[in-house]
């Protein structure tokens, strides 16, 4: 009989099928993740293991695990929380599950985009606070969308889904990605040339070491002073103190967050003191729809692993070579 560790409550499609196929299966319950040692401790001798990108699964846990371990299959599309190459080493699978989270993703950059672009946040506190006495020509004047040029970094599914959404706002798209191909009406571009046109700067890498903190004080630095900056992709992207600085000297005019590093954003962090910083808590595939479908996938990797069968979203295909 084969072990399972799920290492959180996921939604109910995936927990379905598992259980069609495996009836007995540990399951994390609580609304916090396990801690380190509780990690280890529960995926001890497992056969197969479900996590999240709360859970940093390395070589050290896949060796406490055992020999035994057939596959890793995470509720994610980004595995910058799992040592591929180690579990490549250990030729165990690691599944991910891509495409499905594209246009929540795109939706919530959006989102994101048109609050910062227009204050709505900042709107509201405003409202809330009571001190919305009269309109006013001159109250929280904003950025304007149409004939403005966006920057995306990253030009893959969601970055291209993110083009896609931005022709209904009469956006010129630029891109940087040295990968990929035109679509949208878009135009390639170097990535010096994307900071100093973009009104908005949209960012849509996975992080690894090349990516981790691109943005920092010299990409900031950059920017146009009206630019507007979006992260929904990874929090350690981002150079968060030196976001802090441009925001707050005025050298940008404003950022909005879906992810930050660490994750959740301490309470005492100096971008929560900022009205033109907008943060939500990594909300880019928070729909129930997306959601649902994430767990199948994850749970479709889970089953495919532990019958000896290839992943049918894997995202280290050479351990089949």
């Amino acid at each position: 009989m084969s072990r399972i560790f799920i290492s959180r409550i996921i939604p109910a499609p995936g927990l379905t099928l598992i259980k069609e196929h495996f009836p007995h299966f540990d399951l994390w319950t609580a609304d916090l993740p396990p801690s380190r040692a509780e990690l280890i401790e529960r995926s001890r001798g497992v056969d197969g293991l479900l996590c999240l990108l709360t859970d940093k699964v390395d070589g050290e846990l896949m060796d406490a695990i055992g020999p035994q371990l057939k596959v890793i299959s995470s509720m994610s599309v980004g595995v910058d929380h799992i040592d591929v190459a180690a579990a490549t080493a250990r030729g165990i699978p690691v599944g991910n599950t891509p495409g499905v989270l594209t246009d929540a993703t795109a939706d919530q950059t959006f989102a994101l985009l048109l609050a910062a672009a227009r204050r709505i946040t900042e709107g509201e506190r405003f409202l809330r606070a009571g001190k919305w006495v009269t309109w006013s020509p001159s109250l929280l004047l904003g950025a304007d969308l149409v004939g403005a040029t966006l920057g995306i970094v990253g030009f893959g599914r969601i970055g291209q889904a993110v083009a896609k959404r931005a022709q209904g706002f009469d956006l010129h798209v630029i891109y940087h990605d040295p990968t990929a191909q035109p679509a949208y009406n878009t135009q390639p571009v170097d990535l010096d040339t994307l900071l100093r046109e973009s009104d908005f700067v949209s960012i849509h890498v996975p992080l690894n070491s090349e990516t981790k903190r691109l943005v920092n004080a010299e990409f900031l630095a950059k920017m146009k002073p009206n630019a507007v900056l979006v992260n929904a992709a990874r929090g350690g992207i981002l150079d968060q103190t030196a976001l802090y600085h441009a925001l707050k000297s005025g050298q940008i005019f404003a950022a909005a967050l879906d992810v930050t590093d660490p994750e959740p954003l301490p309470m005492d962090s100096p971008l929560l003191e900022l009205e033109n910083c907008l943060i939500v808590p990594h909300l880019g595939s928070a729909s129930k729809k997306t959601r649902d479908m994430m767990s199948l996938l994850a749970a479709q990797n889970l089953v495919a692993g532990l019958k000896g069968k290839r992943l049918p979203n894997c995202f280290n295909p050479q351990v089949y070579g």
